[in-house]
């Protein structure tokens, strides 16, 4: 349960829009300020540079949390938006319990809709199909899996029989794959919506499409493919981090698939591909009452911070949070 009405700031922006770096800036000038990660692919540990990871000089400026969970070597792993959900609550209530300000930020933005709206709760289970599908063998079960939720079974292990069978089972019960639900969210707010204010960064295309050029330039220079390298020397990856932007492309590389050069391009072309698909996202964000939408132009996050913390003062005492 929430363990105060604390508010929640939540900073939005495109990949290489600077929102990590105002995130931090505006941790630090708030009240104990933490910052909770909303990004899918921070969460792999020794998944760094790629991801624009914090620097370990940043994490002592201020503390972060939801970043380096899980193994990506582990091919059983699992960390889906429900997951987040669950642990981004855990951490905005232990940090408003200190007396901090709660800071999310991300690019994933299906995170930022689950932290306003909730998932989809799962049908009850039915004492009859529950028999019927415990008689099953777990072969059999993983096989219709597969066939009705390729998703869900590529995520599920082998092994795994208790969550093959909810899967299936949720399936039968509702007829939809439960990867298809577990993204779905209602048109009611959360109980944390009340708390949250948005910050939203914007820039040109133009801009921000040089910033990102600029970005996968300087990833590369500072390490990129060996990181790669090093990740790669400890074995396959898991699917979700291997699927990561730049990664697919530096394996490549090392494999002798495909050059530097080539590699280097391709990347730039994901990554501005992705932020346009985070700028459509972004427009369901934006007609939030009481949102602060900053547009930076060509200037660093830190030129307007005071600019937001005046705005977000004079909104204390309004519907949203205070």
């Amino acid at each position: 349960m929430p363990t105060s009405n604390a508010p929640i700031l939540l900073v939005l922006g495109c990949t290489a829009s600077g929102k990590s770096e105002l995130a931090l800036t505006l941790a630090e000038s708030l009240r104990s300020g933490a910052i909770v990660s909303a990004d899918s692919m921070q969460i792999w540990r020794g998944l760094d540079i790629g991801t624009a990871k914090p620097s370990a000089a940043e994490q002592t400026r201020v503390p972060h949390h939801l970043i380096d969970l899980v193994d990506p070597h582990d091919r059983s792993a699992r960390f889906n938006v429900a997951e987040w959900l669950a642990a981004a609550q855990s951490a905005i209530d232990a940090i408003a319990a200190g007396g901090g300000t709660p800071v999310v930020v991300g690019g994933t933005n299906l995170y930022a809709q689950a932290l306003l709206h909730g998932l989809f709760t799962a049908p009850s289970s039915e004492p009859g199909l529950r028999q019927d599908l415990e008689s099953l063998e777990t072969t059999a079960l993983r096989a219709e899996l597969q066939r009705v939720d390729p998703e869900s079974a590529a995520r599920i292990h082998a092994a795994d029989r208790r969550r093959i069978l909810r899967a299936v089972e949720v399936h039968r019960s509702t007829g939809r794959p439960l990867s298809a639900l577990q993204t779905q969210w209602s048109s009611e707010d959360s109980p944390l919506a009340a708390r949250v204010r948005i910050v939203g960064l914007e820039r040109s295309t133009g801009i921000a499409n040089g910033r990102i050029n600029r970005r996968v330039a300087a990833m590369l220079e500072a390490g990129w493919l060996e990181e790669v390298r090093r990740l790669l020397a400890r074995g396959p990856l898991h699917r979700q981090p291997a699927e990561a932007v730049g990664y697919r492309e530096l394996a490549e590389v090392l494999a002798g698939r495909r050059s530097i050069e080539d590699a280097t391009e391709a990347i730039k072309i994901r990554t501005r591909r992705y932020a346009k698909q985070q700028r459509t996202w972004m427009k369901r964000f934006r007609v939030r009452p009481g949102s602060i939408w900053i547009e930076a132009g060509d200037r660093s996050s830190g030129d307007f911070c005071s600019d937001v913390l005046a705005r977000l003062e004079s909104l204390r005492g309004g519907s949203n949070p205070d």
